[in-house]
């Protein structure tokens, strides 16, 4: 079975709609853009209209790729002092030239609802966060979304990235569920995969994961993305593995529209702080 990520991502979307009626004031999100990458822009935009879809206030900073670590900083800085802020995220990649990580350090912890900087991120693993990773987060309501108990479940996870692998491995561990993450230094892959009931993949390497490769049954959650021939695809070979899962999450149509709906659940949750 295929799952939906776009009936997930409304049903998610109709809870932050009503959650925002209820806040004495309209949350502002800001996306910040370096460069005028088509792509990134385009994302950008369908973040903001999502956003305004909900009653959340979009703000979109955009900055030309020439703007030095020191500017840009200095830009987040007035952002962090808007009033009603409830979220900055920065679109990446960022130009070379840039420290990432001064960049997203300088977001205000309290607003960083993409939990990229080093506090956000910090808290997130210390369970003391009460946002986390959108796509992460993003896995776990897709996985959730099957109904399937996952205890006593063989899980795995591929890739131990910053945005999908790790995050996801701790929301696993978190629960009490044992979770064995598959890197590039992991020995008999192939075994450890086709011995999995479930696969949460984020490895980037387009239809690596084939009918072949897996067990009958097993749930699949593709949260990878590579180009292909000017277009998108997952980690997942879709046609070749929809026969043999029993749940697997398409790409595009899956994790990434829940992504985005747990980013604004997260600004969301940011402003009902603020409000308290």
């Amino acid at each position: 079975m295929i799952i939906d990520g776009k009936k997930i991502r409304s049903e998610i979307l109709e809870g932050v709609k009503n959650g925002v009626m209820n806040l004495p004031f309209s949350p502002v999100f800001c996306d910040i853009l370096v460069g005028d990458d088509p792509v990134s822009a385009q994302y950008v935009r369908m973040k903001g209209k999502t956003a305004e879809s909900v009653g959340i206030k979009f703000r979109e900073a955009t900055f030309p790729d020439s703007i030095t670590t020191e500017d840009l900083i200095s830009e987040i800085d007035n952002l962090n002092n808007v009033p009603h802020m409830c979220g900055i995220i920065v679109q990446l990649p960022l130009p070379p030239h840039i420290d990432r990580q001064a960049v997203l350090d300088a977001i205000k912890p309290s607003l960083d609802v993409d939990c990229l900087g080093s506090e956000a991120s910090a808290k997130f693993y210390d369970n003391n966060n009460p946002i986390g990773f959108p796509t992460a987060l993003a896995c776990m309501q897709v996985l959730d979304s099957t109904g399937v108990e996952l205890k006593g479940k063989n899980i795995v996870v591929l890739g131990r990235g910053n945005l999908v692998g790790k995050p996801v491995a701790h929301l696993l561990e978190a629960r009490g569920l044992p979770v064995t993450v598959v890197h590039r230094e992991t020995e008999h892959p192939e075994d450890i995969i086709r011995n999995a009931d479930v696969i949460i993949s984020g490895i980037g390497k387009g239809k690596f994961i084939t009918g072949e490769k897996i067990k009958t049954g097993a749930i699949i959650v593709d949260a990878g993305t590579s180009e292909d021939s000017g277009g998108v695809v997952g980690d997942v070979d879709l046609p070749s593995v929809e026969n043999v899962a029993s749940f697997v999450s398409p790409t595009p149509g899956g994790v990434g529209p829940v992504t985005v709906a747990i980013l604004l659940r997260n600004v969301l949750e940011t402003a009902k702080v603020v409000y308290e």
